[in-house]
């Protein structure tokens, strides 16, 4: 799935038309727009946050079994097992 940019317009004033901020989902090998597709006005790009799942609980060992991840137990002194 394409990645989502957002753009804003490059003078920072709102358009009544495109309303001044908006997305536009495209693969990252193609050229970014240098104009707003509705209004015609100079935009540029805006950097957004990252989207990150958010986790609901601790990990437990069998959550990370479930995942594929290996399991090591503590043992000794710097010795761990695998469980």
């Amino acid at each position: 799935m394409p990645p989502i940019y957002e753009y804003e317009p490059a003078d920072g004033a709102g358009c009544k038309i495109c309303g001044g901020h908006f997305e536009l989902r495209r693969p990252a090998d193609r050229p970014h727009p240098d104009k707003c597709l509705v209004c015609k006005r100079p935009i540029r790009r805006v950097l957004s946050a990252p989207s990150t799942p958010k986790l609901t609980k601790p990990l437990s060992v069998t959550d990370a079994k479930k995942a594929g991840f290996s399991v090591y137990r503590k043992r000794d002194t710097g010795v761990y097992e695998r469980e």
